[in-house]
Protein backbone atom coordinates (compact mmCIF):
# COMPACT_ATOMS: atom_id res chain seq x y z
CA UNK A 1 0.00 0.00 0.00
CA UNK A 2 2.91 2.28 0.73
CA UNK A 3 4.41 1.86 -2.37
CA UNK A 4 1.32 2.28 -4.43
CA UNK A 5 0.64 5.93 -2.43
CA UNK A 6 4.26 6.49 -3.08
CA UNK A 7 3.57 5.59 -6.67
CA UNK A 8 1.11 8.03 -7.54
CA UNK A 9 2.60 10.80 -5.41
CA UNK A 10 5.80 10.42 -7.39
CA UNK A 11 3.72 10.55 -10.47
CA UNK A 12 1.45 13.28 -8.74
CA UNK A 13 4.62 15.33 -8.58
CA UNK A 14 6.22 14.76 -11.90
CA UNK A 15 3.46 15.20 -14.13
CA UNK A 16 0.89 17.52 -11.86
CA UNK A 17 2.62 20.55 -12.04
CA UNK A 18 2.63 19.61 -16.08
CA UNK A 19 -1.38 19.14 -16.07
CA UNK A 20 -1.49 22.42 -14.00
CA UNK A 21 0.46 24.23 -16.88
CA UNK A 22 -1.26 22.73 -19.98
CA UNK A 23 -4.87 23.74 -18.34
CA UNK A 24 -3.44 27.56 -17.31
CA UNK A 25 -1.78 27.62 -21.04
CA UNK A 26 -5.43 26.07 -22.79
CA UNK A 27 -7.52 28.65 -20.68
CA UNK A 28 -5.19 32.01 -20.78
CA UNK A 29 -4.43 30.81 -24.65
CA UNK A 30 -8.19 30.52 -25.37
CA UNK A 31 -9.07 33.61 -24.01
CA UNK A 32 -6.14 35.50 -25.59
CA UNK A 33 -7.54 34.09 -28.67
CA UNK A 34 -11.41 35.15 -28.36
CA UNK A 35 -10.03 39.32 -27.53
CA UNK A 36 -7.87 39.01 -30.73
CA UNK A 37 -11.04 37.46 -32.77
CA UNK A 38 -12.97 40.22 -31.01
CA UNK A 39 -10.36 42.95 -31.98
CA UNK A 40 -10.43 41.94 -35.65
CA UNK A 41 -13.76 41.86 -35.87
CA UNK A 42 -14.04 45.36 -34.37
CA UNK A 43 -11.17 46.72 -37.06
CA UNK A 44 -13.34 44.78 -40.21
CA UNK A 45 -16.67 46.51 -38.60
CA UNK A 46 -14.79 50.24 -38.81
CA UNK A 47 -13.76 49.56 -42.11
CA UNK A 48 -17.37 48.00 -43.05
CA UNK A 49 -16.65 45.31 -44.33
CA UNK A 50 -19.21 42.81 -45.74
CA UNK A 51 -20.79 40.85 -43.07
CA UNK A 52 -20.10 37.29 -44.87
CA UNK A 53 -16.69 37.80 -44.83
CA UNK A 54 -16.46 39.40 -41.62
CA UNK A 55 -18.02 36.29 -39.97
CA UNK A 56 -15.86 33.88 -42.22
CA UNK A 57 -12.53 35.73 -41.56
CA UNK A 58 -13.61 35.88 -37.54
CA UNK A 59 -13.50 31.86 -37.74
CA UNK A 60 -11.04 31.08 -39.05
CA UNK A 61 -9.14 33.70 -37.14
CA UNK A 62 -10.25 31.79 -33.83
CA UNK A 63 -9.75 28.44 -35.30
CA UNK A 64 -6.18 28.75 -36.15
CA UNK A 65 -5.39 30.57 -32.70
CA UNK A 66 -6.98 27.57 -31.35
CA UNK A 67 -5.09 24.84 -32.79
CA UNK A 68 -1.60 26.93 -31.90
CA UNK A 69 -3.04 27.37 -28.11
CA UNK A 70 -3.63 23.35 -28.09
CA UNK A 71 -0.45 22.35 -29.48
CA UNK A 72 1.11 24.89 -27.20
CA UNK A 73 -0.99 22.88 -24.19
CA UNK A 74 0.19 19.63 -25.44
CA UNK A 75 3.66 21.36 -25.25
CA UNK A 76 3.33 21.13 -21.50
CA UNK A 77 2.44 17.84 -21.51
CA UNK A 78 5.63 16.52 -23.02
CA UNK A 79 3.87 15.72 -26.02
CA UNK A 80 6.07 15.88 -29.53
CA UNK A 81 3.94 18.09 -31.20
CA UNK A 82 5.64 17.67 -34.66
CA UNK A 83 3.95 15.96 -36.01
CA UNK A 84 0.76 17.29 -35.45
CA UNK A 85 1.92 19.95 -37.27
CA UNK A 86 3.67 17.98 -40.41
CA UNK A 87 -0.18 16.59 -40.62
CA UNK A 88 -1.63 20.46 -40.74
CA UNK A 89 0.77 21.35 -43.01
CA UNK A 90 0.07 18.65 -45.13
CA UNK A 91 -3.47 18.77 -45.07
CA UNK A 92 -3.63 22.52 -45.86
CA UNK A 93 -1.31 22.33 -48.55
CA UNK A 94 -3.48 19.45 -50.08
CA UNK A 95 -6.63 21.66 -49.58
CA UNK A 96 -4.88 24.42 -50.97
CA UNK A 97 -4.00 22.54 -53.94
CA UNK A 98 -7.46 21.57 -54.61
CA UNK A 99 -9.10 24.70 -54.62
CA UNK A 100 -6.71 26.93 -55.64
CA UNK A 101 -9.26 28.28 -58.49
CA UNK A 102 -11.75 28.76 -55.57
CA UNK A 103 -9.49 30.16 -53.09
CA UNK A 104 -7.86 32.74 -55.89
CA UNK A 105 -11.13 33.93 -56.10
CA UNK A 106 -12.42 34.36 -52.60
CA UNK A 107 -8.66 36.28 -52.35
CA UNK A 108 -9.62 38.52 -55.14
CA UNK A 109 -13.44 39.16 -53.70
CA UNK A 110 -12.22 39.90 -49.86
CA UNK A 111 -9.57 42.97 -51.44
CA UNK A 112 -12.06 43.79 -53.32
CA UNK A 113 -14.63 44.58 -50.47
CA UNK A 114 -11.85 45.80 -48.14
CA UNK A 115 -10.36 48.36 -50.62
CA UNK A 116 -14.51 48.61 -52.50
CA UNK A 117 -12.86 49.40 -56.32
CA UNK A 118 -16.49 49.98 -57.32
CA UNK A 119 -20.32 49.43 -55.18
CA UNK A 120 -23.24 47.93 -56.10
CA UNK A 121 -25.02 50.15 -58.69
CA UNK A 122 -21.84 51.40 -60.36
CA UNK A 123 -21.21 50.95 -63.79
CA UNK A 124 -18.10 49.31 -65.08
CA UNK A 125 -15.53 47.65 -67.08
CA UNK A 126 -13.89 44.69 -66.61
CA UNK A 127 -12.92 41.03 -67.83
CA UNK A 128 -14.03 41.90 -71.45
CA UNK A 129 -17.91 42.89 -70.18
CA UNK A 130 -19.08 46.48 -68.98
CA UNK A 131 -22.62 46.69 -67.09
CA UNK A 132 -24.03 47.84 -63.74
CA UNK A 133 -22.94 46.06 -60.36
CA UNK A 134 -25.90 44.00 -59.14
CA UNK A 135 -23.90 41.73 -56.56
CA UNK A 136 -20.56 41.53 -54.83
CA UNK A 137 -20.04 38.14 -53.67
CA UNK A 138 -17.18 36.29 -52.09
CA UNK A 139 -16.46 34.25 -55.16
CA UNK A 140 -17.83 36.10 -57.97
CA UNK A 141 -19.32 39.54 -58.62
CA UNK A 142 -22.72 39.97 -60.96
CA UNK A 143 -23.17 42.52 -63.42
CA UNK A 144 -26.21 43.57 -65.38
CA UNK A 145 -25.10 44.73 -69.02
CA UNK A 146 -27.02 47.07 -70.98
CA UNK A 147 -29.16 45.10 -72.99
CA UNK A 148 -30.38 43.57 -69.75
CA UNK A 149 -28.01 40.28 -69.67
CA UNK A 150 -26.64 39.28 -66.35
CA UNK A 151 -23.47 38.01 -66.25
CA UNK A 152 -21.63 36.84 -63.13
CA UNK A 153 -17.37 36.86 -63.60
CA UNK A 154 -14.85 35.07 -61.07
CA UNK A 155 -13.48 37.63 -58.92
CA UNK A 156 -10.05 36.36 -59.23
CA UNK A 157 -11.00 37.46 -63.35
CA UNK A 158 -11.67 40.70 -62.45
CA UNK A 159 -9.52 41.78 -60.68
CA UNK A 160 -6.67 40.15 -63.22
CA UNK A 161 -6.98 42.75 -65.19
CA UNK A 162 -7.88 47.02 -65.27
CA UNK A 163 -11.57 47.69 -63.91
CA UNK A 164 -13.32 51.20 -65.67
CA UNK A 165 -15.67 53.10 -62.62
CA UNK A 166 -17.60 54.81 -64.77
CA UNK A 167 -19.90 55.89 -61.73
CA UNK A 168 -16.92 56.94 -59.44
CA UNK A 169 -16.37 60.35 -60.34
CA UNK A 170 -20.08 61.00 -61.00
CA UNK A 171 -19.68 63.12 -63.97
CA UNK A 172 -18.49 61.88 -67.58
CA UNK A 173 -17.00 63.83 -70.69
CA UNK A 174 -18.86 62.87 -74.09
CA UNK A 175 -16.41 62.61 -76.95
CA UNK A 176 -17.36 63.56 -80.20
CA UNK A 177 -16.06 64.56 -83.58
CA UNK A 178 -17.81 66.43 -85.92
CA UNK A 179 -16.51 66.39 -89.90
CA UNK A 180 -16.72 69.17 -92.27
CA UNK A 181 -15.03 70.03 -95.71
CA UNK A 182 -12.23 71.95 -96.54
CA UNK A 183 -14.07 74.35 -98.70
CA UNK A 184 -16.77 74.74 -95.85
CA UNK A 185 -16.87 77.76 -93.35
CA UNK A 186 -15.01 76.52 -89.97
CA UNK A 187 -16.40 79.54 -87.71
CA UNK A 188 -19.66 79.12 -89.61
CA UNK A 189 -19.73 74.99 -88.36
CA UNK A 190 -18.57 76.09 -84.84
CA UNK A 191 -21.33 78.37 -84.49
CA UNK A 192 -23.95 75.83 -85.43
CA UNK A 193 -22.20 73.11 -83.03
CA UNK A 194 -22.30 75.73 -79.87
CA UNK A 195 -25.74 76.28 -80.45
CA UNK A 196 -26.78 72.78 -80.58
CA UNK A 197 -25.29 72.23 -77.58
CA UNK A 198 -26.55 75.25 -75.58
CA UNK A 199 -29.88 74.16 -76.42
CA UNK A 200 -29.49 71.19 -74.25
CA UNK A 201 -29.77 71.31 -71.05
CA UNK A 202 -28.10 68.50 -69.58
CA UNK A 203 -24.91 69.54 -70.65
CA UNK A 204 -22.81 71.12 -67.45
CA UNK A 205 -21.80 74.45 -67.84
CA UNK A 206 -18.71 73.82 -64.89
CA UNK A 207 -16.24 72.05 -66.20
CA UNK A 208 -16.86 74.11 -69.61
CA UNK A 209 -16.82 72.03 -73.05
CA UNK A 210 -13.96 72.15 -75.42
CA UNK A 211 -14.21 72.39 -78.99
CA UNK A 212 -11.44 72.65 -81.30
CA UNK A 213 -9.89 71.47 -84.73
CA UNK A 214 -8.63 67.85 -83.59
CA UNK A 215 -7.46 66.31 -87.39
CA UNK A 216 -6.91 67.51 -90.57
CA UNK A 217 -8.33 64.47 -92.84
CA UNK A 218 -8.07 63.34 -95.96
CA UNK A 219 -11.20 64.52 -96.88
CA UNK A 220 -12.93 66.31 -93.93
CA UNK A 221 -11.84 68.98 -91.36
CA UNK A 222 -12.69 66.88 -87.86
CA UNK A 223 -14.03 69.33 -84.99
CA UNK A 224 -13.33 67.77 -81.32
CA UNK A 225 -16.25 68.45 -79.15
CA UNK A 226 -16.17 67.57 -75.48
CA UNK A 227 -19.16 68.70 -73.82
CA UNK A 228 -19.12 67.30 -69.65
CA UNK A 229 -22.53 65.73 -68.28
CA UNK A 230 -23.18 63.70 -65.24
CA UNK A 231 -22.87 60.15 -65.25
CA UNK A 232 -26.46 58.94 -65.55
CA UNK A 233 -27.60 61.64 -68.44
CA UNK A 234 -24.42 60.10 -70.65
CA UNK A 235 -25.88 58.01 -72.81
CA UNK A 236 -29.03 60.27 -73.69
CA UNK A 237 -26.75 63.19 -74.75
CA UNK A 238 -24.42 60.77 -76.28
CA UNK A 239 -26.55 59.09 -78.54
CA UNK A 240 -28.73 62.80 -79.29
CA UNK A 241 -25.68 64.96 -80.34
CA UNK A 242 -24.55 61.64 -82.18
CA UNK A 243 -27.66 61.85 -84.65
CA UNK A 244 -27.17 66.01 -84.26
CA UNK A 245 -23.69 65.61 -85.51
CA UNK A 246 -24.91 63.73 -88.32
CA UNK A 247 -27.32 66.10 -89.34
CA UNK A 248 -25.11 68.80 -89.37
CA UNK A 249 -23.13 67.28 -91.98
CA UNK A 250 -25.91 66.16 -94.05
CA UNK A 251 -27.42 69.70 -94.05
CA UNK A 252 -24.39 71.33 -94.55
CA UNK A 253 -24.95 73.32 -91.36
CA UNK A 254 -28.10 74.28 -92.07
CA UNK A 255 -29.77 75.54 -88.93
CA UNK A 256 -33.00 73.99 -87.49
CA UNK A 257 -34.42 72.32 -84.43
CA UNK A 258 -31.29 69.08 -84.36
CA UNK A 259 -32.21 68.31 -80.93
CA UNK A 260 -36.24 67.98 -81.81
CA UNK A 261 -35.30 65.62 -84.35
CA UNK A 262 -32.99 63.20 -82.15
CA UNK A 263 -34.54 63.05 -79.37
CA UNK A 264 -36.22 60.09 -78.45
Amino acid sequence: MENLISKVWELLTIYGLKVIAAVVVFVVGRWIAKGLTKFAENVMNKRQVDPTILSFVANMTYIALLVFVVLAALGQLGIQTTSFIAIIGAAGLAIGLALQGSLANFAAGFLMIIFRPFKVGDFIEGAGVAGTVEVIQIFTTQLNTPDNKTVIIPNAALTAGNITNYSAKGTRRVDLVFGIGYGDDIDHAKKVIMDVLAREERILKDPATTIGVVELADSSVNFAVRPWVTADDYWNVYLLLRCAAFLVTATHYKYFSFLGICAP
